[in-house]
């Protein structure tokens, strides 16, 4: 069903890579190195998600990456968070090519909801208008709801990314294809509102070319826990190599 011929970027997120290296009081493994590894083996993109307690991914980081990613005019840099807690200090910093919007609280194990609108409408506006105004691509983190991608349109946001843990659960399961439709629906009503589509959370090589194949225009995925867990067994290169073919078989 993929209704254009771009193909989808894979942005690898390393947040998992600093969370080992946090164990210790060393500085490996190093997620400078991952990332560069990463984007040497083709990857279009690089996630990060530094949260308030600083549990994984930490200012440093965010700032040795910005670093990597000049030397990488081709590839994105995408920096997630909530931008009423720390969000937004990296963003006026850095300047990322994208900002996510996720709405997590300061003590939240994983990002695992999206925006709710028309409710949040009224904080995000300016913050939005901020990051436009810097240069910088806003992405709103959003569950499959058909009816909100309108609202995020008039916020001025560019992009939505669909949260996809509902579909990952689904996969396989009785309930896969109503749960599916939801994420296409979803893509269409964001397509038709001028928005681009990115997706994310619990993607893997198993279900990411049967997402991509039924969801329309997906821009960018982003993935990282399962990413690194196949990079522990395979490698960077070929765990990278092994998210591209999922990709590619999207659009045989």
């Amino acid at each position: 069903m993929m209704s254009s011929t771009t193909r989808c970027a894979l942005s690898i997120n390393v947040n998992k890579v600093a969370l080992l290296r946090n164990t210790r009081h060393l500085s490996i493994p190093s997620v400078v190195k991952a990332a560069e590894l990463c984007l040497q083996a083709g990857a279009q993109g690089i996630t990060v998600h530094p949260r308030p307690d600083a549990r994984h991914i930490r200012s440093d980081d965010v700032s040795d990456l910005a670093t990597l990613l000049k030397a990488w005019p081709q590839a994105e840099y995408n920096i997630e968070g909530n931008p009423t807690q720390n969000l937004m200090d990296f963003i006026r910093k850095f300047r990322p090519h994208q900002a996510t919007f996720v709405p997590d609280g300061e003590d939240q194990f994983t990002s695992n909801f999206g925006w709710s609108l028309p409710e949040d409408m009224n904080k995000l506006r300016p913050l939005i208008a901020e990051c436009k105004a810097l240069g910088v691509r806003v992405s709103l983190f959003m569950d499959p709801n058909p009816e909100a991608m309108p609202l995020v349109a008039a916020l001025g946001a560019e992009r939505i990314e669909l949260y996809t843990e509902t579909y990952a659960n689904a996969y396989g399961s009785g309930q896969e294809a109503s749960v599916l439709a939801g994420f296409t629906a979803t893509a269409e009503a964001a397509l038709a509102a001028g928005l681009g589509i990115n997706a994310g959370h619990d993607l893997n090589c198993d279900n990411l070319t049967r997402f991509l194949k039924a969801v329309p225009g997906v821009q960018e995925v982003s993935i990282g826990h399962a990413f690194i867990a196949d990079a522990l067994e395979l490698g960077y290169t070929k765990a990278v190599n092994a998210y591209q073919a999922c990709i590619d078989k999207a659009y045989d």
